[in-house]
């Protein structure tokens, strides 16, 4: 498909990469970098509606904007998940209360969020959830565990899937629910202690927690419609910023075979090839789907082929390095048994690339019954 930038769009590239490079360096702790992004109007550029503390920009420069960020250097977006999950979900589910409330703090960088779906047993099958929202005046009391959840040590506030119908199964029954994280003894986050070393994710236990019946979002019971709709925001224009950085990771990736002397093996040539022409593959795709209406399916065939390529570049980039990718950077300490090099630190992290944010099994499940017509796949209880 022809997606040109026009002369708007490159004077807007202009703008954006002069703004990043005179304040990326000075970006200071990830709180206050939201912070500097909301005043300077550039959360929420993608929302489709202005007025929320935010300006709407056409897809094009939306486009230009993620990659120029991307390219930048600058900070892991902590905002990420209020303003491209749970803002569009508002302007899409939510009331104008529930907008007037949450849109605006989350364009000025001042409330962060996370995301309460997956639960032990219930992670890519979503519909399993046993966290349970019980009514009380003035809203709900949730009781349950949430895990594998980004940024719930920094978060202010938590959208949580729920199960409001204690009768209720599978999809029915569900109510999507906003939580403030901020209830001493009743929200316990435990960091997770991962394979790399670091914490990204944690396990975030409910104790009767309150929320409130104004925040919750749709009706009672129609939660999974809600959460859906959520997940079809999940994989938009940031797949293309996401590229941005593959592209990055492929260069050094490339750089370590030519040091190692690895680039002479045919083999190794090959599959760095391959990885080359995979990655402008996705590029089009992402680009083919975000210039017309989404198709069915389509971000599970997106997750499907970036998973499998960060996963297997991963593996590509220890084999590009040759014996000196198992050699940490520092000498063993009984504090610090290990240190992990940003090369390593990818590697280890790329081996979750096909699970996390939907296995790839649910993916194949979704591609063939919602997009080929395939008979739905009988659970076994």
């Amino acid at each position: 498909m022809d997606f040109d930038f026009g002369a708007d769009d490159e004077g807007f590239r202009t703008e954006v990469r002069a703004w990043l490079a005179a304040r990326v360096p000075s970006a200071g702790d990830r709180r206050s970098w939201e912070r500097a992004l909301g005043a300077a109007g550039w959360i929420g550029i993608g929302w489709g509606e202005e007025g929320y503390g935010n300006r709407a920009e056409p897809l094009t420069r939306q486009v230009v904007w993620a990659e120029e960020y991307a390219r930048s250097g600058a900070p892991a977006r902590s905002g990420h998940i209020g303003e491209n999950l749970l803002a569009p979900t508002l302007l899409a589910h939510g009331n104008a209360a529930q907008k007037a409330r949450f849109l605006p703090p989350i364009a000025a960088g001042d409330e962060l969020w996370c995301q309460g779906y997956s639960e032990p047993g219930a992670g890519s099958d979503l519909a399993g959830i046993r966290t349970r929202a019980r009514r009380c005046p003035g809203g709900y009391r949730i009781t349950g565990q949430k895990i594998w959840t980004s940024l719930a040590r920094d978060a202010d506030w938590c959208f949580v899937l729920t199960r409001s119908d204690p009768e209720s199964a599978r999809h029915k029954g569900l109510s999507f629910l906003l939580v403030p994280m901020d209830q001493p003894g009743l929200i316990d986050v435990r960091p997770i202690r991962q394979l790399t070393g670091t914490s990204e994710f944690n396990e975030v236990f409910f104790d009767g927690a309150f929320a409130a019946e104004e925040h919750r979002v749709g009706a009672e019971g129609d939660g999974w419609r809600v959460a859906m709709g959520l997940l079809g925001f999940e994989r938009g224009v940031s797949t293309l910023a996401q590229q941005i950085g593959f592209a990055e990771e492929l260069g050094r990736v490339l750089a370590a075979a030519e040091a190692s002397g690895a680039a002479r093996d045919p083999v190794v040539r090959e599959r760095l090839v391959r990885a080359w022409a995979e990655l402008r593959v996705m590029r089009w795709n992402a680009l083919r789907t975000l210039g017309g209406a989404q198709e069915p399916g389509a971000t599970s065939v997106a997750k499907l082929l970036w998973g499998g390529w960060h996963q297997r570049l991963g593996e590509l980039a220890l084999l590009a390095r040759g014996a000196g990718a198992a050699v940490g950077p520092g000498a063993w300490t009984p504090d610090a048994p290990y240190e992990l090099d940003e090369g390593q630190r990818d590697a280890l992290f790329s081996r979750a690339d096909t699970i996390y944010g939907g296995s790839d099994e649910m993916q194949r499940t979704i591609i063939a019954e919602r997009v080929l017509g395939l008979p739905r796949e009988r659970v076994v209880r």
